[in-house]
């Protein structure tokens, strides 16, 4: 019997990394630029902290994808075979990509808010009076992402643990007997 310790720990610790970055960013970074003092430095501090996560982020989400192509490959014959991991293995990859979507998204956002860095605003998402249109119309748009992206992730590491589960030997063997007998 073979085990998968390096891609199920790339998968693992990839999608862990995504979900609490952005948790952090949304709750920590972007909440604690509410504080900075000089409204014209509350977008400036967030965007900073964000540009510099951004790396990680990716190297995270590309552990995330290595990981979870290797444990696909290496579970094809259950995927296909047991009752169950199919419907999982789909939904998730479905989260996957929409979670892919809107931190791309996200990041577009936070390009277009960096821009104006220099504007005054409540907080590195929440606009001021003064905020241009612009930037304020990226602030709302990037105040829903901000939690849209983590639950997307928390969502696939709740159904990363349930495959887990799923391999089980009884519940393996429930599984295929499952099939077997559609």
């Amino acid at each position: 019997m073979s085990t998968n310790t390096f891609v199920r720990s790339l998968h693992d610790l990839g999608a862990a990394a995504w979900f609490g970055g952005g948790l952090m960013g949304a709750i920590g970074l972007n909440g604690a630029s509410e504080e900075v003092e000089d409204p014209r430095q509350r977008v400036h501090t967030a965007s900073m902290g964000w540009a510099k996560w951004a790396p990680v982020n990716a190297l995270a989400i590309g552990a995330h994808l290595v990981g979870g192509a290797g444990l696909l490959l290496a579970n094809r014959g259950r995927v296909q075979a047991q009752e169950g991991v199919t419907a999982n293995t789909v939904v998730k990859t479905a989260l996957t990509i929409a979670a892919l979507g809107t931190t791309a998204w996200s990041g577009m956002l936070g390009t277009k808010i960096a821009k104006g860095s220099s504007e005054p605003a409540h907080s590195g998402v929440t606009p001021s009076s003064s905020t241009s249109d612009e930037v304020a119309a990226a602030q709302r748009q990037e105040r829903i992402l901000q939690w849209v992206t983590p639950a997307l992730v928390g969502t696939i590491i709740v159904l990363g643990a349930q495959q887990g589960e799923m391999q089980r030997p009884t519940q393996v063997s429930k599984g295929l007997l499952g099939r077997i007998l559609d």
